[in-house]
């Protein structure tokens, strides 16, 4: 199943083996940010909780295709949603970092 990343999106970028990498660089970024390994953990996780780290990489993902080319959206649409997907991102990394929240994910295990 190809996966999509929206309206206006590069078509090169928006194909499996691109999105595909960019999640890969967005896993990688968020545990490098968080101090966390949530790669490992993910499979042991309550699906109640996995929302947040799949938001935060979805962003990220997000960001990389739009960035790819952004030839095909007018400047301030880009903006925009490049500004939205930035903010939503390093809002869910924020609550990664916070020591309570990564107890209370890790205890649903």
């Amino acid at each position: 199943m190809q996966r999509k990343a929206g309206a206006n999106a590069s078509a090169v970028s928006n194909t499996e083996a691109y999105i595909n990498q960019f999640m890969t660089e967005a896993e990688s970024f968020i545990n490098c940010s968080s101090e966390y390994n949530w790669s490992d953990a993910f499979s042991t996780l309550n699906v109640d909780v996995k929302g947040i780290l799949k938001m935060a990489a979805s962003c990220f993902a997000a960001m990389c295709v739009l960035n790819f080319d952004p030839s095909g959206i007018p400047s301030r649409e880009f903006e925009t949603r490049i500004d939205v997907l930035d903010y939503m991102m390093n809002k869910a990394i924020a609550e990664l970092n916070k020591i309570k929240v990564r107890q209370f994910m890790l205890a649903s295990a």
